[in-house]
């Protein structure tokens, strides 16, 4: 158990720093090839397409570290119960919308799996890049899920203020 936490905990980031690691060494080489000369046909498409999953699944990071940009004039003033409500209802439309997302995401890849397209310089089936939206938006839907349920228990959905979410139910750090 303890290594699945290790996993829930640190998933995103871990796949974002692999994969900007990645990236970087896939355009460096294409810049390097470029100065001889010669190029990879390949290394900008998928430098493009691990970027999807990183803007994705980046978005599901920024979830449980609290890191969007949000407008806190009124939720400023709230403390308490009416903190706790106003909380709770933004969670709630914000993981509808994730719902929503991942739903519409599968069907934009199931469309394009119906078309068989593949990428211009790789061959492979566009579904692999397409699928960064249901991916991220189903890791984000996850990361609301915990942070509605860390504010229904405890009044504290994890944000600044009150600490980050933590992988150890209801707790705050």
């Amino acid at each position: 158990m303890n290594g699945f936490k290790k996993v829930e905990e640190n998933l995103e980031k871990w796949v974002l720093i692999i994969s900007l690691i990645a990236m970087t060494l896939i355009i460096f080489v294409q810049v390097v090839l470029r100065w001889f000369g010669r190029s990879l046909v390949w290394a900008e498409e998928l430098a493009r397409y691990i970027m999807l999953y990183q803007v994705w699944i980046g978005a599901a990071y920024a979830v449980r570290e609290d890191a969007h940009i949000r407008i806190t004039a009124i939720i400023g003033k709230l403390k308490g119960a009416p903190r706790k409500r106003f909380d709770i209802v933004v969670l709630t439309i914000w993981l509808v919308f994730s719902l929503w997302l991942t739903a519409e995401g599968f069907v934009l890849v199931n469309k394009i799996a119906d078309m068989n397209q593949v990428s211009s310089a790789m061959q492979i089936p566009m579904t692999i890049p397409y699928a960064s939206v249901p991916v991220g938006g189903g890791l984000m839907t996850i990361r609301l899920i915990q942070k509605l349920v860390l504010t229904l228990k405890t009044g504290k959905n994890g944000d600044g203020a009150e600490g980050k979410l933590s992988a150890k139910e209801g707790e705050v750090a």
